[in-house]
């Protein structure tokens, strides 16, 4: 599964999800593209979950008739995240496509 990390979402989430192809948008030359662009983006080139951590998306973007699913992180803190890879990967897991799902805090 192809898995795009915004530019909030630290990289080390990737260690969560080694046997999915992780990219982020920074790398794929996207830094500091606009939200909706980015979405527009990931959908084009056949990403199957965009992880954030920008609590707003969901209210500044209109994403109906996404293919993309968009999974919402309750923190960009990276140790915090660390200690919650498995229950990282399980959401991923069970995203269908043009889903949005809030991992709230454990």
């Amino acid at each position: 599964m192809r898995i795009l990390l915004d530019e909030c979402v630290p990289l080390q989430v990737r260690h969560a999800l080694v046997t999915h192809e992780v990219t982020t948008a920074q790398r794929m030359g996207w830094g500091g593209i606009s939200n909706g662009d980015l979405l527009d983006k990931a959908d084009q080139e056949g990403f199957a979950v965009f992880i954030v951590a920008d609590k707003n998306l969901r209210y500044q973007q209109n994403l109906t008739n996404r293919r993309v699913a968009i999974l919402e992180l309750w923190t960009n803190h990276r140790p915090t995240l660390e200690n919650h890879f498995p229950e990282i990967r399980a959401a991923v897991e069970r995203l269908v496509p043009g889903e949005y799902f809030v991992l709230e805090a454990p």
